[in-house]
């Protein structure tokens, strides 16, 4: 199978990290220390070599060390495919993000094109149960991973849209000012629903298709104001009410996303905690066969502290799962026996903190 993967990372000024550089082979890597440590830092890195603001949608000044406060910078060598990229991604002090590929300026979409990043981290345990900003945000990251064009649609929206609800909140009336808006809202609200359906499409027939240790979950694309197909039509004819509101009411952006865990028909927020996480791994593992299959390589998956719920044989089926698709998967635990079932088959890496620095040390074995 081709291969999606990086062979070297290095962090300088980011987050608790002054210097760190770290070897890798295209295995997993396993990495543990004590809570604090620096150890999601070390993954937040590699989320960032994708487009967005990463893993914890952190700003730029937040990613930069203190109390130096120099600003911050991510490189890394990816191999993708039959490609060898060079990938740089840096900030300085007060200023925005920037993105070099190969030496060359290059815009975030670019990076969705050569890398696909897959992450589950703690504060997703909550997806079902929280509000559905949150459940979107996993849909659309899931979205982007099979149509990198996807983020541009969703900007495109968003900015219409807050410039819709500006007119909005002044009680604009006249309709030239909103048709030009609508218009693009109509466009890119459109591909933001075929895109999302896609996923969801592509999603639940890799659950299906697959024989897998975790639950399949059914998932269903649902939405407060049902999105017509003439978006820009319900935009127009919905002005009167948005106007009382004060913000736009209908569209993609009120869109929900609603799990079920199918062998026992219960809604996934019914679910224990367990279950809800089981269902999220199902999840992240049937993006990464989708990928393998559509992209021609498995993606770069990010799991923090995925083990933390779970027992001793769904951890072990898990890890063999990752291992079977041949991803270059980071995980992150406080101690090396969780990762005991991996046994050679993984990189490891120790971080530890001193003086309120990071220090990681690989390891060859436990």
């Amino acid at each position: 199978m081709k291969k999606l993967a990086l062979s070297e990372l290095t962090l300088s000024h980011f987050r608790s990290h002054k210097r760190a550089t770290v070897a890798l082979d295209g295995r997993p890597m396993a990495i543990f220390g004590p809570n604090g440590a620096g150890k999601t830092n070390l993954l937040e890195a590699v989320s960032l070599l994708s487009p967005g603001r990463g893993l914890r949608r952190a700003g730029a000044d937040d990613l930069t060390r203190k109390p130096e406060a120099l600003g911050w910078k991510v490189s890394g060598v990816l191999q993708s495919l039959h490609q060898t990229h060079e990938l740089e991604t840096w900030a300085e002090a007060g200023n925005p993000r920037q993105l070099r590929i190969d030496s060359k300026a290059a815009p975030q979409v670019a990076l969705g094109r050569i890398a696909r990043i897959l992450w589950l981290v703690p504060s997703m345990d909550r997806l079902w149960i929280e509000g559905a900003e949150g459940r979107r945000r996993f849909l659309d990251r899931a979205t982007l991973s099979f149509e990198p064009t996807h983020a541009e649609a969703v900007l495109t929206y968003e900015k219409a849209m807050r410039e819709r609800n500006r007119l909005l909140k002044d009680m604009v009336r006249d309709p030239h000012w909103y048709t030009a808006i609508e218009a693009q809202m109509a466009e890119a609200g459109a591909a933001i629903q075929r895109n999302r359906h896609f996923a969801i499409a592509e999603l639940m027939a890799a659950q299906q298709a697959a024989t897998t240790a975790f639950p399949t979950a059914v998932l269903t694309l649902t939405s407060a104001e049902l999105i017509p197909d003439d978006l820009q039509a319900a935009l127009a004819d919905n002005r009167s009410r948005d106007l009382g509101a004060g913000r736009t009411l209908v569209g993609p952006h009120r869109a929900d996303l609603e799990g079920v865990f199918a062998d026992k028909g219960v809604p996934a927020k019914d679910c224990s905690t367990g279950e809800q996480k089981a269902l999220l791994i199902s999840l992240i593992l049937a993006n990464g066969r989708a990928l393998a299959r559509d992209f021609g390589a498995p993606p770069i998956l990010l799991l923090d502290e995925v083990a933390a719920h779970l027992d001793a044989t769904r951890r072990a089926a898990l890890y063999d799962e990752i291992c079977s698709l041949g991803a270059q998967a980071f995980m992150t635990g406080t101690g090396p026996e969780l990762f005991a079932e991996l046994g050679d088959r993984t990189q490891y890496a120790e971080v530890t903190e001193t003086d309120g620095q990071s220090v990681v040390i690989q390891k060859d074995s436990l």
